[in-house]
Parts: structure tokens; sequence; C-alpha cells
């Protein structure tokens, strides 16, 4: 075990790699840069026996690139993303960790718990809601990281969100493993304990663009979701409480349908976000990984089987309004360049009972897996 120098003490870097002999470690890690706090972020690769390798940060906890065999022989980079350290502290989240707690917390970013009322610190003060964990939002943290090698590389995440962090209650201790598998999957394995009540909700907020990171649109693409049930949202895109049924509404993806067809539907569930940002309810039984989701693009031929534990999983077609975002290597990124597949417990949880609980106690603490596994078609 060694440490890599000039990296603080918040963010030490462990390296636990097995090397047997001269044989090339399939994770490696460098430093990255530093970010406007004076903190040392650092990058690693992990790079898997079938041609899957992801570059993961651990600013925010970020996946940098994805590069997937394709149908041509060489491999694609299917994450939206920056070339740099200083881009991402500047944009939000792109395949940034979310926490403590993804999507919209409504009445003001207030709820209760336990019969005492918890105030959420708003990153926009004038927001009638506070979203992806307002100020303590994860994304912006740098995690302590550690490296496994073997023929499955790994990447442990670890953070201490402290009590009170953004108004938060309790001790939050998040670990985040990342492993590529030995069948071409991007396993993500969530844990959370509190040495208190309190709640949490994770996810990654991965851009995928199967086509290629800044080649075009997803309208080709194909896509399927194994959800009978969706949460309708209202004009603020706050869910009201209803779980509804998908059958006979362009909110229905149990079979793979072009993505370009749904995008201008004038169902106002997709025509109030202008484009698809839609909560599924996943078939099966929360707690078991179960298929999620299959995005297949015509061109690169790749294939993306989604499967999680979660209950949930916002699906959300990239919208950057009437902006462009320069994203890696220059390429400009537009409206509709990659979905989102936000694995996750119910949005706004903490406001409606009808929903499963995303409260986390010492003696319930959370745990959830989330795969994103690649083929060739």
């Amino acid at each position: 075990m060694r440490v890599m120098p000039g990296i603080p003490a918040v963010a030490v870097l462990i390296l636990v790699l097995s090397l047997g002999g001269a044989r090339a470690a399939n994770i490696t890690g460098e430093e990255w840069g530093t970010l406007s706090n004076g903190e040392k972020a650092s990058l690693f690769t992990l790079k898997g026996a079938h041609g899957l390798e992801a570059r993961i940060t651990n600013y925010g906890g970020r996946i940098v690139s994805l590069y997937v065999p394709n149908r041509q022989g060489t491999r694609t980079d299917v994450q939206l993303g920056f070339d740099d350290l200083a881009s991402y502290e500047k944009d939000g989240f792109y395949g940034a960790l979310v926490g403590r707690y993804v999507g919209r917390i409504s009445h003001g970013g207030s709820f209760e718990l336990d019969g005492k009322t918890y105030q959420l610190q708003k990153t926009d003060p004038a927001a009638p809601f506070v979203i992806h964990g307002g100020t303590a939002g994860f994304q912006r943290k740098l995690w302590k990281a550690e490296m496994h090698d073997g023929p499955e590389p790994s990447l442990v995440l670890t953070l201490v969100s402290p009590d009170g962090d953004g108004g938060f209650p309790g001790e939050l201790t998040t670990t985040v493993t990342y492993t590529i598998t030995r069948d071409n999957a991007l396993r993500l394995d969530y844990r959370a304990t509190s040495d208190r009540p309190t709640v949490a909700s994770l996810t990654n907020h991965a851009y995928f663009a199967l086509q290629g990171e800044g080649n075009g649109d997803i309208s080709d693409e194909m896509m399927q979701i194994f959800a009978d049930r969706y949460t309708p949202a209202d004009a603020g895109n706050l869910v009201t409480g209803e779980i509804a049924p998908v059958d006979g509404t362009p909110a229905d993806f149990r079979q793979p349908v072009r993505v370009g067809d749904r995008r201008t539907s004038d169902f106002p569930q997709i025509a109030m976000r202008k484009g698809i940002e839609l909560e599924m309810v996943i078939n099966g039984k929360p707690g078991t990984l179960r298929p999620a989701a299959r995005m297949t693009d015509p061109h690169t031929g790749i294939v993306m089987d989604v499967s999680t534990t979660q209950p949930c999983m916002v699906v959300y077609g990239d919208s950057i309004g009437s902006n462009t975002v320069t994203g890696k290597g220059g390429k400009i990124y537009r409206n509709f360049y990659a979905m989102s597949f936000e694995t996750e417990g119910y949005l706004d949880a903490v406001h409606h009972s009808n929903f499963a609980s995303t409260v986390v106690t010492p003696q319930r603490p959370m745990h959830e897996v989330t795969v994103f596994k690649f083929s060739v078609k």
C-alpha cells in the first residue's frame, strides 16, 4: 500500500494493487488538477478484459469518459463531459454522483422527520424547492478514493457528510464502488450509513450518448423501459404523488421505441418539459437486481442494458434550451445529445407517504446497485 504524493488528507488516495509481477495494472490513478478551494483532485482509469474502459474523477465521483466497443471494431466514448477539472467545477452534473437527495424536495425544501421540521439550504434562494442536495450537493465534493486492481478493477469512493450539512440531519457516510466486470458492465454499488435518522436518495447523473459524445442527437436510438407505471409531475416539475399506468400514453416504452418519435409528443408530461423527463416505476421487487431499460444505437451498434435494485428511474433526454455546451475535444453539445438513466428512490418521497421510504437510520442503512452493461448488436 502506498499513498500518492501531493494530495491532502481529505483526499488521501490509497493504492491497493495486486500486480503479480510485471503485469500491467487494470486501474491507475493520476493527479488531475486543483479545485478553487485548493483541494487536489485525481483521475482514475479502469480497464476491463473485453475493451470497456472508464475514466472517473474523485471530484463529485464523475464518470469523465466511458469507452465502449462498437460494431466497427473500435471504441466509442459514450459520455458527455469535459477535458479538464475546471470545466467540471463550473458545470453542474455531467457524470456526477448526486446526493444527499436526488431530485426536487418540495415545500420550499423543507420536510418533517420524527416530529421535527428541517429546512434545507438552497442554491437558489427564490426556488420553491431544493434540488439535488442543495448547497451540500455531493457532485461538488471531493471523495476519498481507494483503488482495487484485479480482473474486475474497482474504485471505492467514500464521503462523510456531517450532521447539518446543507440542513440535513445526521452524519451520513456514503460509499460508492465503481467496478468494471468481466462481462463489459460498469457496476455502481451504493452504501450509506447514518448515526441518526435522516433521508438519502442517491444516483449517478451520467449522460449516455451511444452514438458517441458530440456526434449528433439521439433521435435514431431505440429505447425500452421495463415499467408499467410512472409518477406524473405538475407544471413546476414536482411529482404529484400519483402513480399512474403508462398504458395508452406516450410514457409507454415497454416495447422498443425510436426516441425521436416521442421527443416532440403533445402528451402533457412530455410537452411541459420540452422533451423526455419521466420518473418510471421499474417492474419487479425493489431491492432485487432486475431489468430497468435497454438503449440501442443503430449506427455504432452499441446496446446498453440497465438493471437496478432501486424502485424508480428518471429517464431524462438532455435539454440545454437555446444554449450550447463545449465538451470534450471542443465538440459542441446541443439539445437531446444524450439520455440519462437516473436510478433512484421515489422523487420527493419525504412528502408522499404512498411512496417507498427514503429514510436511513443506524438500524436501516442504504444499499442499492445499478449496472450498465454493454454489448454490440
